[in-house]
C-alpha cells in the first residue's frame, strides 16, 4: 500500500515508458478506485514527464 508523498521507483510504466528507472512521488491521498482503474497517480518524475497512472506492480517504494 502506498501513501501520498511516498517516493517510488518505476519498474515499468505502461502509461509512459520514459519513466522506467526514474523516481517519482505518489500524489493520491486515498487508494485508487474505479475511476483510475486501480492505478496510482505518480508525479515529480521529470520536467519532461507529466504525472502518470501506474498499477502497484509497476512501482516500488523507496527510502
Amino acid at each position: 500500500m502506498f501513501n501520498a508523498g511516498d517516493k517510488v521507483l518505476f519498474l515499468s510504466c505502461e502509461d509512459d515508458p520514459r519513466a522506467v528507472g526514474k523516481t517519482g512521488v505518489i500524489i493520491d491521498e486515498v487508494p485508487p478506485g474505479p475511476l483510475t482503474e486501480g492505478r496510482w497517480t505518480v508525479g515529480s518524475i521529470s520536467i519532461w514527464i507529466a504525472p502518470v497512472l501506474v498499477h502497484a506492480h509497476e512501482i516500488r517504494k523507496i527510502g
